[in-house]
């Protein structure tokens, strides 16, 4: 009923977007990376970075360029554009420079974040926040 090539394929799509690519320190990528999976970047990419997956820079990791993705954890350097769907996690040791597009941010103290920051998602709590009180206010005076 089944064929063992079958199996086998279906085996290894599902091994592809669990293991971590990684990028190890001394290694130095100029272009353009696509992957579904995770990575780990102890290296230098300079170029874009697209993954579904999380992105973790290590303490010698440097990204020049774009990253998107979902999640991010920096202890190295980025420099460019980081756009994510999810948190961006700051080390104390990051260092975080040009324009910056999340939903959830966290920073340890001693990261450098100078960037332009917009978090999408957190417009909408907040509007509807700000109304609450203006409303109980109104009520109050009736």
């Amino acid at each position: 009923m089944f064929s063992p090539d079958k199996k086998k394929q279906k085996n290894s799509s599902m091994e592809a977007t669990t293991q971590q690519n990684i990028i190890a320190q001394g290694t130095k990528i100029v272009g353009d990376i696509a992957s579904q999976g995770p990575f780990r970047i102890d290296g230098t990419v300079e170029g874009n970075v697209k993954t579904s997956g999380k992105v973790v820079v290590g303490k010698s990791g440097y990204i020049k360029g774009t990253l998107q993705g979902e999640n991010a954890d920096f202890e190295g350097k980025f420099s460019g554009k980081l756009i994510l769907s999810g948190t961006l996690t700051l080390k104390s040791t990051a260092h975080i420079e040009g324009e910056v597009h999340i939903t959830k941010l966290a920073v340890e103290p001693g990261a450098t974040f100078n960037a332009t920051c917009s978090m999408k998602g957190t417009v909408k709590s907040l509007s509807n926040e700000a109304s609450r009180p203006q409303q109980a206010q109104s009520a109050q005076g009736k």
